[in-house]
């Protein structure tokens, strides 16, 4: 398969719109959608699920227009630096300081440090997040992403822009504790366990305690790390969160923890969880895959594939070496095969048992599929 192929026509795509587009949870940006949801909880949560689950885009028809999404940005960001460690172009370095200065721009006001959120009103089953408000998600891919911009480029606006981060998990993220440990909180509006959520401020803090030697980032990264360690289950997994309403077990959170937990790693740090990582990478290789690459949204099912799915697996997989080359081969011929447009050149947001939905998502689907493509690609120049 010739990767830079799909990556060059990805990149016509995402460059003729700016890196600015729909997002599969954006309904509330519609002030149609705002005033039939009634300010409701309930209202929010079913506007926001019908455009979700909906194969048709509506968005223009209710007033609703595409924006840039700072976690859409910064995956944007992770790519194009990946390629320009293998192409040196000045129009690759061009285009990281073009989203370096757009993530400046998109950054969250009135917080301790640097951070980032979404450009929608977000309404969940736990808790409402306004327009704006930072998340630790958000914010860990954001920093993960300045951090490899800087190692690559020397970019002192991509530094200075990630050391506050560390600002923010700190001193507005809410913790919840046990005994030594912590999670840290989704925002600072709510008190949630997300182990995924947890898992990547650690990885984060831990990687900037590398560049500050700030003892207190070393130890809220262990911390962290400890209290969702704790909860990996026995055979390899972890539930999505603590609460009764998260207690799933999906393909691409899965990857999201093992992939912060290898962070530490990589930092030489944490080594005392090597074999629980090792379960998890088992578990999540033996659970989640078909013998022809297809990609299970659940553990224990196959539908609705979503687009994280394959993507977050050819990510994580292509960076454990060779042992799992027929693994990630498998699936990223499947995702090609099965959620790109041969015609367009953009990948679909998912595909379900009898239909798939094609709208072009820029954060959920065009930056998470560049994210993998650019990733595979230079793990695969580095073996």
């Amino acid at each position: 398969m010739n990767i830079h192929s799909y990556i060059n026509q990805l990149i016509q795509f995402v460059e003729t719109r700016d890196f600015a587009g729909y997002d599969p949870y954006d309904a509330l940006n519609s002030p149609i959608v705002r005033a039939l949801s009634l300010d409701h909880k309930y209202g929010r949560i079913c506007w926001i699920q019908f455009f979700r689950r909906c194969p048709i885009n509506f968005r223009p028809l209710l007033d609703l227009k595409p924006g840039h999404n700072a976690k859409g940005i910064g995956l944007f960001l992770g790519g194009y630096t990946r390629l320009y460690k293998l192409n040196q172009a000045s129009e690759t370095l061009e285009k990281i300081d073009y989203l370096i200065n757009l993530l400046k721009s998109l950054r969250s006001e009135g917080y301790s440090g640097n951070c980032w959120g979404y450009n929608f009103d977000w309404q969940s089953r736990i808790f409402f997040v306004p327009k704006g408000t930072p998340s630790i998600v958000c914010s860990s891919f954001v920093g993960h992403a300045l951090m490899d911009a800087w190692e690559a480029t020397r970019n002192q606006d991509a530094l200075d822009l990630a050391l506050p981060i560390k600002d923010f998990f700190l001193n507005d993220l809410n913790r919840t504790k046990e005994g030594d440990s912590f999670c840290f909180s989704y925002t600072p509006l709510d008190q949630s366990t997300v182990h995924n959520a947890n898992l990547l401020g650690a990885s984060l803090l831990i990687r900037l305690h590398k560049y500050t030697g700030d003892q207190q980032l070393y130890d809220m990264a262990m911390s962290s790390l400890s209290y969702s360690m704790k909860y990996q289950n026995s055979d390899g997994s972890w539930y999505y969160g603590n609460s009764r309403v998260q207690r799933w077990i999906d393909s691409f959170h899965t990857g999201f923890n093992l992939e912060a937990i290898r962070h530490f790693f990589r930092m030489g740090q944490a080594l005392g969880y090597k074999d629980a990582y090792n379960e998890g990478v088992s578990y999540y290789a033996n659970n989640f895959f078909l013998q022809d690459g297809t990609p299970k949204y659940y553990h224990n099912r196959i539908y609705p594939i979503d687009i994280h799915s394959p993507a977050e697996a050819v990510v994580f997989f292509s960076g454990e070496g060779t042992k799992y080359s027929d693994l990630t081969r498998r699936v990223l011929s499947w995702m090609l095969e099965n959620m790109w447009h041969k015609k367009k050149g953009y990948f679909f947001f998912r595909k379900g048992r009898y239909f798939t939905n094609k709208i072009p998502y820029m954060r959920w689907s065009q930056a998470w599929g560049f994210h993998a493509l650019t990733t595979f690609l230079i793990n695969q120049n580095h073996k």
